[in-house]
């Protein structure tokens, strides 16, 4: 039993002497060796307890083994968490890419739907500037609802485009004499001109003049000719265009 207990201590002191010099020496690889360390020292006390010196020299080795494991088992632990929070940080960075395109996806159908509907209003000034005489059956200033709905659209536009202005001239048949065919334009000029104001758009923006029956349309006059002479014009004048020709 004496002999164990020497065995005992010489092997720890020899070995405990070689940890000491191994980390005065700064020999110790980059990789932690506390727990083989840890392993070596507690096989031998387990194996010198068992088996005596022989047992102290197989605990000792045992022990070492054991302690590697467990620093194999610490360092694949370490991997691991790394791993995890790369594959964290992809998938944040995946999110953010999709979200940047689904956003760049919005933005082109905003703009598709801008465009479309700057070729709707393109398309509405051409309408207009084709057919914008609102006409009046005879001796009468009432706008007919065939006519509300032009100038609907002539708002709405004007709406729309804040730079836009509308120039209105109104007239008259050459039936009747001129005092009651020039009142009889001015009358219509302040129907048409009251209607659009009353959608929304300030009078400033609206400009006219009466021409009574001075301005007809058609040299021969007749039941046809005569309809199209009762009227009130509207032209759609850009601020720009306007500014430029005062």
């Amino acid at each position: 039993m004496k002999k164990q207990l020497v065995a005992i201590a010489v092997i720890s002191s020899v070995l405990f002497s070689n940890i000491s010099y191994g980390a005065q020496s700064n020999t110790i690889p980059e990789r932690e060796n506390t727990e083989e360390l840890v392993g070596l020292s507690s096989g031998i006390i387990l194996g010198a307890v068992v088996g005596g010196p022989i047992g102290a020299f197989i605990g000792a080795l045992t022990g070492s083994l054991i302690g590697k494991s467990v620093g194999d088992d610490s360092e694949i632990e370490a991997q691991q968490s790394l791993l995890s929070q790369q594959q964290y940080e992809i998938n944040e960075t995946s999110q953010k890419i999709a979200q940047m395109n689904q956003q760049q996806q919005s933005l082109e159908e905003v703009k598709s739907e801008l465009a479309r509907l700057k070729a709707h209003q393109k398309q509405t000034l051409a309408e207009l500037g084709v057919g914008m005489n609102v006409q009046f059956k005879t001796g009468s200033s009432l706008i007919e609802p065939l006519f509300k709905q032009q100038l609907d659209n002539v708002a709405y536009m004007m709406a729309s485009m804040p730079e836009l202005n509308v120039d209105l001239m109104g007239f008259a048949d050459r039936r009747g004499n001129d005092d009651f065919n020039q009142a009889l334009s001015e009358q219509r000029l302040i129907e048409v001109t009251n209607y659009i104001v009353a959608q929304g758009i300030d009078k400033s923006r609206l400009q006219g003049q009466a021409y009574g029956a001075s301005a007809p349309m058609h040299p021969d006059q007749n039941v046809e000719n005569d309809f199209f002479d009762r009227r009130v014009t509207l032209t759609l004048i850009p601020e720009s265009a306007q500014l430029a020709a005062n």
